[in-house]
């Protein structure tokens, strides 16, 4: 369960805003409806108290905000679970952000869900959900309460979670976790026992929703080019409306080429898509074959660590090692 609340980080964010040690606060913000919640600035002690939440759908890796935050003045403070900071990490090897700008403190997770989630398990009348020990409590207009377990409703990404440890913190809030045994690559085995026919099948099925709304692409910490080709009116491949498959494929497939060797496995492509397409398989489909063919990597494990796909080695395997072994 989760071992900080959010009064713990309320009084933690209002002491720091009170010493001055930091201007503002990276944290999640209430909107419309219980479920929905956002990634906002504080400035202000008063701001968070009105305003603040930290719950079971706090899920959103505030990594990426860091590059315009720090580009103003004062420091900022971040609240850092696990899969955020290894974008954390991977960002500042990418030296996307000024680390003596930030404030990051780190917390435990052991999952959160995705309101889309909730949705589909409530899909009419849902008013809010919490945790409650073990269970996912269901608050809902007609149908009363509903009481589920909690870890077996998880998203893809919390139920596979490659770490419950923080790698990158100034200051850490509870108790920190270790890396796991997640299976996150089982699902990618199933594809690839499948024939090309059924593959594609199943791409071709999940990639046709896409309504190219750019969500995965705006929510990646992977995707941080100032210029996007495909919002270059010039590049032929410009954000537009699906018109053939052939461009809704291609999309997902250079986004995913772009972020290979990058891709820390967050999961915020298929948490914030809005047609529940499962993008992360596309990634963790990148992880399991530079894992397989260069050895165990993790991105963002640790700050200035070089992906195997830009640190040539005399041993990499060649392209002809690759297809003898029967890799796909």
């Amino acid at each position: 369960m989760q071992t900080v609340t959010r009064e713990t980080l309320l009084d933690k964010a209002s002491a720091l805003l009170a010493s001055g040690e930091v201007s503002r606060v990276l944290g999640w913000k209430k909107g419309e409806f219980a479920y929905d919640v956002t990634p906002a600035v504080f400035e202000s002690a008063e701001e968070m108290e009105k305003d603040f939440v930290y719950d079971i759908f706090s899920g959103a890796n505030f990594s990426k905000y860091l590059i315009k935050e720090t580009a103003k003045e004062g420091k900022v403070l971040v609240f850092l679970k696990p899969c955020d900071s290894y974008s954390f990490n991977q960002l500042l090897t990418e030296h996307r952000f000024d680390r003596e700008k930030v404030y990051a403190i780190g917390i435990p997770c052991d999952g959160m869900m995705d309101a889309s989630t909730v949705k589909a398990l409530a899909p009419e009348g849902l008013v809010s959900a919490e945790r409650d020990g073990d269970n996912l409590v269901i608050h809902t207009l007609y149908d009363g309460d509903k009481i589920l377990p909690y870890a077996d409703n998880l998203p893809d990404r919390c139920r596979h979670c490659k770490s419950k440890k923080v790698v990158a913190y100034d200051e850490m809030l509870g108790e920190n976790g270790d890396v796991v045994d997640s299976h996150r690559f089982d699902e990618v085995a199933e594809l690839e026992a499948m024939s090309e026919d059924a593959r594609f099948a199943f791409w071709q099925n999940e990639l046709s929703r896409c309504i190219r709304c750019n969500a995965c692409r705006d929510v990646c910490p992977a995707c941080t080019c100032e210029k996007c080709v495909f919002d270059n009116p010039k590049s032929g491949v410009e954000n537009k409306a699906i018109s053939d498959s052939y461009e809704e494929k291609m999309f997902h497939i250079i986004r995913a080429f772009h972020v290979a060797g990058r891709c820390t496995d967050c999961g915020e492509c298929s948490r914030v898509c809005p047609q529940n397409i499962p993008l992360h398989l596309l990634n963790r489909k990148f992880i399991y074959d530079i894992d397989r063919n260069y050895g165990d990597y993790m991105a963002g494990a640790e700050e200035g660590s070089r992906a195997p796909l830009v640190n040539y080695k005399t041993e990499d395997p060649e392209a002809a090692d690759v297809l003898e072994r029967g890799d796909k």
